[in-house]
């Protein structure tokens, strides 16, 4: 794999940058593989690299329906935090934050992870009871987290409203300083880059259309639009399209699949410098390196497979975010787009094994899944390669449901995030 440093851009530099070389191979489908993995964003990315690295298991196949990083993960806000309220979720959203902190030496990729603070505003009496309840059960797990009163958010966001007389007022917000944000095509590309020099093939425009099983009832490979490819272990990392893909096993999925919306504004020179989030009027923004505001909606209404989702929500969302930043009501949006989330009836995932032996589900982030990239995939690799769960998931079972022991995340993960 070529390295990437100061000294090899100045190298390049001399020969016009005419010598780099692709960031992975165009690989075609071998016959048979020790592991597949489906879905070919951060989470399925990642889950290739680590059981190449950690794991030893090299010869593995990323099967991805259109192109890398073309689903989820490049439609996502980028968002990266780790305060959830319940210990399982909490050890396993800061595993995560702690893999981003070094992910971008590890990938020799600049992800662009950036711990700008995220910052979550309380409009009414029920957000400061919430959000204090937050802050002092993260404290307990370690995990950072601070009440601001409206005077130090403003101070820590200039551009915030907190005006008491408007229709959202801001009576204080609950912060989260090593949150912050990364660039969610450097992940798809970097993972991808590293699992490829470890000997993964990463096989797009390869969509999975059925899953073999053998008499035993184990999985034996998948057909695809490419051929029939053999595999004891299959990973699914399908997102939205979780459910459709267990459903050719016999897998029923306690998952709704929903379209949320997003959208960018015209690029202006920096003058955001956090994450703001408000749950209670559905609107979240940031500021990315190019300039553009990322603004996040809330999720429609109804269930559905479309990328575009209805233009009320999008409405709803501006119009908040006018109120509370009021200097950018003059921006002009650029573009906006939907992506599918897949949604648990307790909004926290999935990553475990199935009822069929050598399938393994990773699902159910619903609008978190993006924040937890690194820690997902490395969770998820573990359990493919041991057959068996990491202890920090080993709580985001699918028998939950059955059984009864929820981990009930609907107030921290928001309505949107």
């Amino acid at each position: 794999m070529q390295r990437f440093s100061a000294l090899s851009l100045f190298r390049h530099g001399l020969g016009r940058h005419q010598g780099w070389k692709p960031q992975w191979r165009q690989a075609s489908p071998k016959p048979t593989y020790d592991a597949i993995i489906v879905g070919g964003g951060g989470h399925g990315l990642g889950a290739a690299y680590y059981l190449a690295k950690v794991h030893g298991i090299r010869n593995v196949a990323v099967l991805e329906k259109g192109w890398i990083g073309g689903g989820n993960t490049g439609r996502n806000t980028t968002i990266i935090r780790s305060n959830y309220l319940f210990d399982e979720s909490a050890r396993l959203y800061d595993h995560a934050v702690k893999m981003w902190e070094g992910l971008s030496k590890e990938l020799n990729y600049n992800v662009m992870f950036s711990q700008r603070g995220v910052m979550m505003l309380a409009h009414n009496v029920h957000d400061i009871q919430s959000f204090k309840r937050h802050i002092h059960a993260n404290r307990i797990n370690g995990v950072d987290n601070e009440w601001l009163t409206p005077e130090a958010a403003k101070a820590y966001c200039p551009p915030l409203n907190i005006d008491p007389k408007v229709r959202y007022p801001v009576l204080g917000a609950a912060l989260q300083r090593r949150g912050g944000t990364a660039r969610h095509d450097a992940v798809a590309w970097g993972y991808a880059r590293a699992a490829d020099a470890l000997g993964v093939d990463i096989i797009e425009n390869c969509e999975v259309t059925g899953i073999r099983r053998d008499a035993s009832g184990a999985v034996s490979g998948v057909e695809t639009t490419r051929g029939l490819i053999a595999s004891r272990r299959i990973g699914v990392s399908a997102a939205g399209h979780s459910s459709v893909i267990m459903d050719m096993a016999g897998v029923r999925l306690p998952l709704e699949s929903y379209p949320l919306q997003a959208l960018v504004s015209e690029p202006v020179k920096p003058v955001f410098p956090c994450v703001v989030m408000s749950n209670t009027i559905h609107a979240y923004m940031s500021q990315s390196d190019k300039g553009e505001l990322v603004i996040g909606a809330g999720t429609d209404v109804y269930t559905s497979y479309t990328q575009r989702g209805g233009l009320h929500i999008a409405t709803h969302t501006l119009e908040a975010i006018c109120e509370l930043f009021p200097q950018f009501r003059r921006m002009r949006m650029l573009r906006n787009w939907g992506g599918i989330v897949d949604v648990t009836p307790d909004r926290s995932p999935i990553i475990a094994k199935t009822p069929v032996p050598g399938l393994y589900i990773n699902c159910g982030w619903g609008t978190g899944g993006f924040k937890a990239t690194p820690g997902a995939a490395h969770l998820f690799a573990h359990t493919i390669a041991r057959d068996e769960p990491h202890p920090i998931n080993a709580s985001f079972t699918m028998e939950r449901f059955r059984d009864g022991f929820m981990i009930d995340e609907a107030a921290a993960a928001a309505v949107a995030h």
